[in-house]
C-alpha cells in the first residue's frame, strides 16, 4: 500500500512539473508574439489595409496569463527523461496550437489549415497551404518567418536560453528535442552550450541580413528570408520564393541566388563545427566525418544533376558563348535546388516538377528529403551523419565476415567507436522513418487524385521537414483535410525524431 501510494505521489508530482514547464513555454511564447506589432506598425497593417493589432495581442494575452497562472500553481524540479519527452511533444504541440491563431482571426483560415502553417513554420518544414503571399499583410509574413527562426534550433532550446533555466533540467529537455545521437559539447554546462548555439545562430542571421539587402532584396524582405534562410525552413514573402528576384529583373539575382546557397549550407552544417571554426580549427568544415559526406553528397548530386540535363542535348563539340552561359545557368541552378533540399530549406529558383529537371534529377531530390542535414544542424532528414554511419556499418559488417571470428572490428568515425546499440538504434529510427513516409503516401493516394510518386514526395518532404514536393502549391491547398491532419503530424514527427511522440501517444504519465 505504500509504495502504491508513493508511486501515485512520484505521478502527481511528474505531472505538476510538466505543466510548470509548459506554463513557462507559453508565458514566454506569449512575449514573443507581440514582435509582429513592429513591421504591423511601419507597414500600417491596419483594417482597411492588413489586420488589426489584436490578431496578435489577444493571443500573447492568453499564452502570457495562462503559463503565469500555471507557474503559480505547479512547482518546478527537474523532469525524468519520460517527462523531458512529454514536456517535448506537449509544448511543441502548443506553440504550434498559438501560433496558428494570427492565421485564424488574420487571414480568416480554417483550424486545420491554420495549424498545418503553424506547424510546417515551427518545425521549419516550409510546406505551406496559402497563396498569394504577395499581396499578404506584412506582419503575417513575418510572423511566419519569426516561427521558423524559432524553431531552428528548437523552441525548447530558445526557451532555455532566454529563461535562463540550466543545470540538468536543461540538459534533459535539450537532449529530447535535438537530434537523437550521442554529440559532445563545445563547453563544460548546458547553458553555455545553449549560447554558444543562439549566438552562432544570431550572428549568421545578421550576417544574411546584410547580404542579402546589399543583394537588393528591400528591407522587409531581407529580415524574413535571414529569419527563414539560417533556420533552414525555407518560408518566403514571395509565392515565387527565391526566384521571384530573377523573374522581375533584379539586377543582383544571380549574387543573391549564390548568398542564399552559402547561408543555407551554413544552416545545414552541424553548428559544433561552425563553433570549431570560429575557434581556429578552420579545417574541421572539410575533415570531420560528417562534413566530407555532406559535401561529398553535395558534389556528386550537382554533378549528376548537371550531367542529367547536358547528356539530354545534341552534341555540343564547339565552346562558345551559348554554351557556357547554359553550363553556368544549369550549375548555378542544380547547386541551389540541392542545396535547398539537403539542408531542408525548400527555397526554389525553379520548380523541382518542371521539365527542367528530368526523372534523375527527380530521383535524386527524393533521396536528399531523406537523408538531409548534419546532426547539430537546422536541418531535417534522417541526417547525414546516421548515413555515414550505417554505410560505415555495413563496410564493418563485410569486414567481420572476411576476417576470423575473433577479430574484434569495431564501426569507427572520427576516431569514435560506436556501439553497436547505437548503430541499432539508428537503423530502427530509420526503419520507423520509412514506414511512416510510406503510410503517409499510402493516405495521401487514397484521399486524393496524385500518382504514387507525387503522394510519396508530399509525405517525404513532411517527415523530412523539406517544403518542396512533385505537385503544386494549389493542390496542396486544396488537399483533404485528412492528408493535411497526417502531414502535420508527419511535420512534428519528422522535427522531433519520432521518439517524443512515441513516448507521448504510446502509454499514459503513471505508464499503465
Amino acid at each position: 500500500m505504500y509504495k502504491k501510494l508513493r508511486h501515485k505521489r512520484g505521478d502527481s508530482s511528474e505531472v505538476l512539473c510538466i505543466l510548470n514547464y509548459l506554463g513557462a513555454l507559453l508565458s514566454v511564447l506569449g512575449v514573443v508574439m507581440l514582435l509582429p506589432l513592429i513591421p504591423w506598425w511601419l507597414y500600417h497593417d491596419c483594417p482597411g489595409h492588413g489586420v488589426d493589432a489584436s490578431v496578435f495581442t489577444y493571443p500573447a494575452a492568453g499564452c502570457l496569463l495562462l503559463g503565469l497562472v500555471i507557474q503559480k500553481s505547479t512547482t518546478f524540479r527537474t523532469p525524468s527523461l519520460h517527462g523531458a519527452m512529454i514536456i517535448t511533444a506537449l509544448g511543441w504541440i502548443l506553440c504550434a496550437v498559438a501560433g496558428a491563431i494570427p492565421f485564424m482571426t488574420g487571414l480568416h483560415k480554417g483550424f486545420i489549415d491554420s495549424l498545418f502553417e503553424a506547424v510546417s513554420g515551427f518545425t521549419t518544414t516550409g510546406i505551406t497551404v496559402f497563396e498569394g503571399l504577395d499581396s499578404m499583410p506584412k506582419s503575417i509574413l513575418f510572423w511566419r518567418s519569426l516561427t521558423q527562426w524559432l524553431g531552428g534550433l528548437g523552441i525548447l532550446t530558445f526557451f532555455l536560453a532566454v529563461s535562463f533555466r540550466g543545470g540538468s533540467a536543461a540538459a534533459a529537455l535539450f537532449s529530447a528535442e535535438g537530434h537523437k545521437i550521442n554529440l559532445s559539447r563545445p563547453v563544460p554546462g548546458i547553458f553555455n552550450t545553449l549560447k554558444i548555439l543562439w549566438a552562432i545562430y544570431s550572428f549568421f542571421t545578421i550576417i544574411s541580413f546584410i547580404i542579402f539587402y546589399a543583394a537588393g532584396m528591400n528591407a522587409f524582405d531581407a529580415v524574413n528570408h535571414s529569419l527563414t534562410c539560417i533556420s533552414t525552413g525555407g518560408f518566403s514573402t514571395h509565392d515565387e520564393s527565391i526566384g521571384y528576384y530573377a523573374a522581375r529583373g533584379f539586377a543582383h539575382s544571380e549574387i543573391l541566388e549564390y548568398a542564399v546557397t552559402i547561408i543555407m549550407l551554413a544552416g545545414g552544417t552541424n553548428f559544433l563545427v561552425h563553433y570549431k571554426v570560429i575557434t581556429g580549427r578552420a579545417m574541421s568544415m572539410f575533415t570531420d566525418f560528417e562534413m566530407k559526406w555532406y559535401w561529398g553528397i553535395l558534389a556528386l548530386a550537382v554533378g549528376l544533376i548537371c550531367l542529367d540535363h547536358f547528356h539530354r542535348m545534341e552534341p555540343q563539340w564547339q565552346v562558345t558563348a551559348k554554351f557556357l552561359s547554359e553550363l553556368h545557368d544549369t550549375f548555378r541552378s542544380a547547386l541551389f535546388q540541392t542545396a535547398s533540399l539537403l539542408t531542408s530549406t525548400g527555397y526554389i529558383t525553379q520548380d523541382i516538377n518542371s521539365p527542367a529537371f528530368h526523372a534523375v534529377s527527380r530521383q535524386i531530390f527524393m533521396l536528399l528529403m531523406v537523408i538531409g542535414g548534419c546532426v547539430g544542424s537546422t536541418a531535417g532528414g534522417i541526417k547525414v551523419m546516421r548515413f555515414g554511419i550505417l554505410a560505415r556499418a555495413f563496410q564493418t559488417h563485410i569486414r567481420r565476415i572476411l576476417n576470423p571470428s575473433r577479430a574484434v572490428i569495431p564501426v569507427v568515425t572520427s576516431g569514435r567507436i560506436i556501439a553497436d546499440s547505437e548503430v541499432q538504434q539508428i537503423a530502427s529510427l530509420l526503419w520507423i522513418w520509412l514506414v511512416l513516409i510510406c503510410g503517409g503516401a499510402g493516405i495521401t493516394a487514397i484521399f486524393s487524385d496524385l500518382d504514387p510518386w507525387q503522394s510519396f514526395s508530399g509525405m517525404a518532404s513532411a517527415m523530412g521537414n523539406m517544403g518542396p514536393f512533385f505537385f503544386s502549391v494549389h493542390e496542396m491547398a486544396t488537399m483533404h483535410p485528412v492528408i493535411k491532419l497526417v502531414y502535420t503530424a508527419g511535420m512534428l514527427a519528422g522535427r522531433l525524431e519520432i521518439i517524443p511522440l512515441a513516448c507521448l501517444f504510446s502509454r499514459t504519465i503513471t505508464g499503465q
